[in-house]
């Protein structure tokens, strides 16, 4: 085996380590993926100023990391009159309701996002 040979299998190494390394990371929710960056903030809890008249979950395919839950919980805090707990490890967002939304938008909101909603319940 020539010289060459050998720095070509200790580069191919080094960038399947690499590679591994990123991708354990992203799919146990951890660092930066989906556009976000190194570090990731939680998305603050949103206040409702009036009584809870009902909470449902929505179960949601596809968020992968912190940033892609952050997402879904500032594009549902946007609606008046819901507040969103979102869950990355359960794949769910429990949304609280201080007045009548329809559950269809809210849908729509997630799936605008790229995610999929897969069920809606009422919480007990």
């Amino acid at each position: 085996m020539s010289f060459s040979n050998v720095i070509v299998i200790a580069i191919l190494a080094a960038v399947v380590f690499i590679a591994l390394k990123g991708s354990i990371s992203h799919f146990k929710g951890e660092g930066g993926c989906c556009g976000g960056g190194g570090s990731v903030e939680k998305e603050p809890d949103k206040k409702l100023s009036g009584p809870v008249i009902r909470t449902k979950v929505f179960k949601i395919d596809g968020m992968h990391c912190e940033n892609c839950s952050n997402k879904v919980k500032r594009t549902i805090n946007r609606i008046d009159g819901v507040s969103a707990k979102v869950n990355l490890r359960k794949k769910e967002a429990v949304v609280r309701y201080e007045k009548d939304v329809d559950d269809s938008l809210i849908t729509k909101e997630i799936e605008n996002l790229g995610y999929k909603v897969t069920e809606c319940y009422g919480k007990k």
